[in-house]
C-alpha cells in the first residue's frame, strides 16, 4: 500500500512538473483527493474530503489550487453543475467528455472528430477557433429509467 502512494506522489509531482508548477503539499492533496474520486468533485467536496482525512486546508487554498491546475491543465473543470465548477484528473491528450447529470458518472471520450467541421463552419462565420471543449449532459445506462 505505501508503495502504491509513494507511485501515485510520484505522478502527481511528474504531472506537475510537466506543467511547470511547483509541487506544493496543497497541489499533491488536491490531486490526491481527485486521483481517488471516479467522477469529478466540486472545490468544496475536496475541501471536505481533505480535512476529513486529517490534512487542514483553508477553502480558499482549494479553490486557488484547483484553478492553478485547471489553468495549466492538471485537472479539467466541468460546468455540468450550473453555478458550480467540478474538477477531474483526466488522461492527457485532447479528450471530451460525457457526463450523466443524475450519477455524475464523467466518462471520458479520447479522440476528437470535430475538427474538420469546428473549421468548415469557423471560416463560414469568419471566426478561427483556438481550442475547444465539449461536455455533454445526459443519463447514463444505469440511470436510465
Amino acid at each position: 500500500m505505501l508503495v502504491a502512494l509513494v507511485k501515485a506522489g510520484q505522478a502527481a509531482a511528474a504531472a506537475l512538473a510537466r506543467a511547470g508548477l511547483k509541487a506544493t503539499r496543497q497541489r499533491l492533496d488536491v490531486l490526491d483527493v481527485l486521483a481517488d474520486e471516479p467522477h469529478d468533485a466540486t472545490a468544496q467536496e475536496i475541501h471536505r474530503r481533505l480535512v476529513a482525512g486529517g490534512r487542514p486546508v483553508g477553502l480558499a487554498t482549494v479553490y486557488r489550487t484547483l484553478a492553478a491546475l485547471a489553468e495549466h491543465g492538471v485537472v479539467d473543470p466541468l460546468e455540468h453543475r450550473r453555478g458550480e465548477t467540478c474538477y477531474r484528473l483526466c488522461g492527457e491528450g485532447h479528450h471530451h467528455h460525457l457526463v450523466c447529470t443524475d450519477c455524475h458518472r464523467v466518462i471520458e471520450l479520447a479522440g476528437c472528430g470535430l475538427d474538420d467541421w469546428l473549421d468548415r463552419v469557423a471560416v463560414e462565420a469568419g471566426f478561427r477557433p483556438t481550442e475547444h471543449r465539449v461536455e455533454v449532459l445526459g443519463i447514463c445506462d444505469e440511470c436510465a429509467p
